[in-house]
């Protein structure tokens, strides 16, 4: 499955210069690691959120998300939020930032 290199550039510009990030294809997309961990990905025209299993219900909350599930069994703790939801780059931002502070607490890979 191919990702929008779209939403990958605006994410890459989100992240700067942080040299904690990494990208890697995953998933059929391609995912943003901070220092090992998935902070964040693109699948498909969609993002892809580490949210953590304590704040997965609350973004579930927030429009244009539903669990992630490529297996028939969602994961806990991550989420995917539809193109249509990311319009506004502070929105877009909001989401970055939670998955990057979901992946600073983890321990570095």
């Amino acid at each position: 499955m191919a990702y929008d290199e779209g939403l990958a550039e605006r994410i890459r510009a989100r992240l700067g210069a942080d040299s904690g990030f990494t990208e890697k294809r995953m998933f059929g997309g391609l995912a943003f690691l901070y220092e090992g961990n998935m902070a964040v990905g693109v699948t498909g025209d969609e993002l892809m959120v580490r949210v953590g299993p304590h704040a997965t219900e609350a973004a579930l909350e927030r429009p244009g998300t539903r669990p992630f599930d490529i297996t028939g069994r969602p994961m806990r703790g991550w989420v995917v939020v539809a193109s249509s939801a990311l319009s506004e780059d502070e929105v877009l931002a909001a989401w970055i930032d939670q998955g990057h502070d979901f992946a600073a607490s983890l321990l570095p890979k």
